[in-house]
């Protein structure tokens, strides 16, 4: 079975083969019957402004546009566990000028809420994987555990009531804590917040004893010895060099990471997909922009179309089989 770490690798490699179909894209562009893109392209996040997918989107939509010649303008639809926005993609003339940038939600959502007011498979046409980010085990200070495997043991312990904040219910970081869970067949207490910010202000203070945690949002507690860094899932971050990834630690089974992609209606032109995807894998491996997403704790891949399309599938039944083996229900 493939791991994520095959996924990703495999991701990372179609990137150069979509890169070489750009000239063929620029072709399409300048035929007069494949003139494409034609004017300005709505890019839509279906999350309010200010959050790290609305980040990512507006830095890629900037990334893209000399490429494109054409203006992006970032839509943001939030609300309904990001469904909302995710409906009007699906929704939209399948003309190439409207597109989407989703996150893990994307892939959650199907095993989280079991009906949708759309088919996460069959009405998008997966165009880029564009970014994948870390997430960081963390413990407070007060704990008395210094790596993954001091931590499992404690929570091994009869009687324990290790406490675990998270985001909100369904959200990647309780899939990780989930994936930790099981794994390791621990127990914890789950306390679940209505964001990141309330978790990790609970966290600092004491109140929570562990979490997962963005790197870039955990990042100068750990410097200042408010929060201990045990463990990296996926690869190892330039953020963090001295902290091991989970899977050095013992636990390869956990490999909850958060995705970032771009995709389009299901009848969008594939000139049109064949075109954004070389953009953006363009854009994303070199400086400026590179460099930026690594600043912000992105992982900049770019993909074909067809492998991120096999990276959704992948995700979507890893994430039920996730959410019903721990009973987890949405808020």
């Amino acid at each position: 079975m493939l791991t994520r770490r095959d996924w990703l690798a495999a991701l990372a490699s179609a990137a150069g083969a979509a890169a070489t179909g750009s000239a063929l894209a620029q072709d399409l562009a300048q035929d007069s019957t494949h003139e494409y893109p034609a004017k300005p392209i709505r890019m839509i996040v279906p999350y309010a402004a200010g959050g790290a997918t609305d980040t990512l989107a507006r830095l890629v939509a900037n990334g893209i546009d000399p490429d494109l010649r054409q203006t992006i303008v970032v839509d943001n639809r939030g609300g309904g566990a990001s469904q909302l926005g995710t409906q009007a993609i699906a929704n939209a003339v399948p003309d190439g000028y409207t597109i989407g940038m989703i996150d893990s939600a994307f892939t959650i959502n199907p095993g989280l809420f079991g009906k949708l007011p759309y088919d996460t498979v069959k009405d998008f046409a997966a165009i880029a994987l564009v970014a994948t980010a870390s997430l960081v085990l963390v413990v407070h200070p007060s704990v008395a555990a210094t790596n993954v495997k001091e931590l499992v043991a404690l929570a091994r312990q009869k009687g324990s009531t290790i406490t675990f904040a998270l985001p909100g219910l369904g959200t990647p970081v309780h899939l990780a804590g989930e994936q930790l869970r099981q794994t390791a067949g621990i127990d914890f207490i789950a306390v679940p917040y209505r964001g990141a910010g309330p978790s990790i202000a609970d966290f600092i203070g004491g109140q929570v004893q562990m979490t997962f945690a963005t790197i870039p949002s955990i990042l100068e507690h750990v410097r200042e010895g408010r929060a201990r860094a045990l463990a990296v899932i996926g690869e190892r971050s330039a953020l963090l060099p001295d902290v091991p990834t989970i899977a050095e630690a013992g636990f390869p089974g956990v490999d909850v990471a958060l995705m970032f992609g771009l995709v389009a209606p299901a009848a969008a032109p594939a000139a049109a997909v064949t075109r954004l995807s070389a953009a953006v894998a363009a854009a994303v491996r070199v400086d400026p922009l590179r460099s930026r997403l690594v600043d912000l704790g992105f992982q900049p891949l770019g993909s074909a179309p067809e492998q991120f399309a096999k990276l959704i599938q992948a995700d979507i039944a890893k994430y039920a089989r996730l959410v019903a083996a721990g009973h987890i229900k949405p808020n």
